[in-house]
């Protein structure tokens, strides 16, 4: 796994923006919501400690990974953030219905990315199993949240 030596966690505060002027967006996926709350509180916990307001910060429930790409369009047009983040986990099962949702929800926030002047922060693990999951969502390699937040910040600056 290409984390198995990474802390996700881990990051500079000296070369992070200080967000305390921005909006950010969270849209979480309801499936898989052991994993999904340990990611959407690192990624929260790392704005607040890189200056964002909690007032700032807009938080919305979806019920899984594939509709992540809707409700992030949809906040886009009601909020308008300087950032959003999704946050999703789909862990491997049996059939073909993991690469589907993965393979949707990775092109449908790509597609946001180009369609709209808002970045979107792709933060869905996508895991072979539940431990590789609880592993990066604040276990022994930290919390993918923490890091969807701080790349978040720094696409939120990007060109300003």
């Amino acid at each position: 796994m290409a984390t198995e030596n990474k802390n996700l966690s881990v990051y500079d505060k000296a070369t992070i923006p200080n967000a305390k002027d921005l909006r950010f967006g969270i849209v979480v996926s309801e499936w898989n919501s052991e994993i999904t709350e340990g990611l959407f509180n690192g990624a929260v916990s790392a704005l607040l400690d890189c200056g964002a307001v909690e007032e700032n910060i807009i938080r919305w429930d979806v019920p899984g990974s594939y509709e992540l790409v809707y409700g992030a369009k949809k906040m886009i047009k009601k909020h308008e953030p300087d950032a959003i983040i999704t946050i999703g986990s789909v862990i491997q099962g049996e059939t073909k219905h993991f690469d589907f949702v993965c393979s949707a929800a990775a092109q449908g926030i790509k597609d946001l990315n180009v369609l709209y002047d808002t970045p979107v922060i792709f933060c869905v693990l996508t895991d072979n199993t539940m431990q590789q999951a609880i592993d990066r969502s604040g276990g022994k390699h930290g919390n993918k949240g923490t890091e969807a937040a701080i790349a978040a910040i720094k696409m939120a600056v990007l060109g300003n």
